[in-house]
C-alpha cells in the first residue's frame, strides 16, 4: 500500500510530508530542548513556547483543525524517543485514555489511573472516536528505526476486545508508517498501532498530541498542554 494514498477516513492515517520546514523544526526542537533526554515517553504539560504550535492556527494544529475544525484543541501531548538505552516494543493496542485536571465520578468513564502524576481515565468509546493524534517526526524513520505499525481501517470497529485484537490486525493488515524530518502523520485516535524494537536505533524522536473538538461532561476538564 503506497503511503501517500492512506486517507483519514478509510484507512484511519494520513501523511503530511514536510509539514514543518527544516526552520519550523529547529525552532520547536529549541522549544523542547530543556526536557529530559532520557525518557522513553514523556508527558508535557506546561512547556513554554508549545501551545502556539498546538493551537488551530499553529504549524502542528492546523492539521488537526482540517479535520475536526477550528475550535479543535490539543488535550494531551507526549515526546517519544527510542534510543539504544531506550529500545522497547509496543504490542498491538488502541489507545484508551485520556487525561484531565481531577477525577470526578462520571457515568461512562471508567478505570482511572495516575500516570506522571496526570490523572487518566478510560472515557466512552464514542468521544475517542471523534478525536485525532498527530505525530510530528524529528528524525529519519526507515523501516530498521522502529516505526509505527497501523492496521488501516480499525478505527472503524469500534472498541476491539483484547483477545480479538490479534485476529482484527490480520483482516486489516498492517502498514509501516515510514517518515522523514518536518512530517507529520495524522491519525484516528482509536486505530489499532504498534512498534517493534528498532534494528539500527539512533534517535526516534516523535511529538504525540492528541486533539479533541469538544468538552467534557460532568465537571471533567481535559488536562490540555
Amino acid at each position: 500500500m503506497q503511503l501517500d494514498n492512506l486517507t483519514l477516513a478509510d484507512d484511519g492515517a494520513q501523511l503530511f510530508r514536510a509539514a514543518l520546514s527544516r526552520d519550523q523544526l529547529k525552532r520547536l526542537e529549541a522549544v523542547l530542548s530543556h526536557l529530559p533526554h532520557d525518557r522513553a515517553g514523556l508527558r508535557l504539560r506546561g512547556v513554554a513556547g508549545l501551545a502556539p504550535v498546538l493551537a488551530s492556527t499553529g504549524e502542528m494544529g492546523r492539521y488537526a483543525a482540517s479535520v475536526l475544525g477550528a475550535g479543535c484543541q490539543p488535550v494531551r501531548a507526549i515526546l517519544f524517543d527510542k534510543t539504544p538505552e531506550t529500545n522497547w516494543v509496543v504490542n498491538w493496542h488502541q489507545d484508551r485514555t485520556i487525561a484531565v485536571k481531577q477525577r470526578i465520578a462520571v457515568a461512562g468513564f471508567e478505570t482511572w489511573s495516575v500516570k506522571n502524576g496526570m490523572a487518566h481515565v478510560e472515557p466512552p468509546f464514542e468521544l475517542l472516536s471523534g478525536m485525532v493524534t498527530l505525530r510530528l517526526h524529528f528524525d529519519p524513520v526507515p523501516t530498521n528505526n522502529a516505526p509505527l505499525l497501523i492496521a488501516p481501517g480499525s478505527h472503524k470497529l469500534g472498541r476491539v476486545a483484547e483477545d480479538n485484537i490479534r485476529e482484527v490486525v490480520r483482516r486489516c493488515g498492517t502498514v509501516a508508517c515510514l517518515a522523514e524530518p518536518g512530517d507529520i502523520w495524522l491519525y484516528a485516535s482509536p486505530i489499532l498501532h504498534a512498534s517493534e524494537i528498532a534494528a539500527a536505533p539512533t534517535h526516534r524522536r516523535v511529538l504525540h498530541v492528541d486533539f479533541s473538538a469538544g468538552q467534557l461532561p460532568g465537571g471533567l476538564e481535559w488536562l490540555g498542554i
